[in-house]
């Protein structure tokens, strides 16, 4: 098992499976040591869907826990990916996208919980650039949709 895979272990977390894509994408696209993780949406190791809209449906705590799993789908993807996690060495933007009441105004407390784990696991090299914005829909109405650049050790 690996450092980051033991960490999440720790912390009462595995892998799920990673997610398909659902339309005409790649999951991940590399150039040299950057590579770009497309989005995945707010989905449970079980399979269902945190789905709703931030600040009408769903509660600030509610969307940082949707959050944290978009994260760990990313972790999943980038796992297929590169086949090991501790070849990543660091997460570089996080984008975060809201399903927002038109009131709602705590998206940054919403994606932190992507943010968090991403620090929790790799430490500094897990603090990144990032954007929060709130969006009006969502496919399938799934609360959260995360992203994010990664730097990758050579192969």
């Amino acid at each position: 098992m690996t450092v980051v895979e033991s960490k999440l272990a720790e912390m009462g977390y595995t892998l799920p499976t990673p997610p398909e894509p659902i339309g005409n994408y790649l999951s991940a696209c590399r150039s040299g040591k950057i590579m770009w993780m497309a989005g995945v949406g707010s989905r449970r190791a079980d399979g269902s869907r945190i789905s709703g809209k931030l600040g009408a449906d769903l509660t600030v705590d509610e969307g940082y826990e949707a959050a944290r799993w978009c994260a760990l789908n990313l972790l999943a993807r980038m796992k297929m990916e590169l086949g090991d996690l501790d070849r990543v060495t660091r997460i570089l933007k996080v984008v975060g996208m809201v399903n927002s009441s038109p009131d709602f105004e705590e998206q940054a407390k919403v994606v932190d919980g992507a943010s968090d784990l991403f620090v929790e696991l790799f430490g500094e090299a897990g603090r990144h650039s990032r954007s929060a914005p709130g969006m009006a829909v969502l496919p399938r109405n799934t609360a959260v949709i995360v992203d994010c650049v990664i730097e990758i050790a050579e192969d």
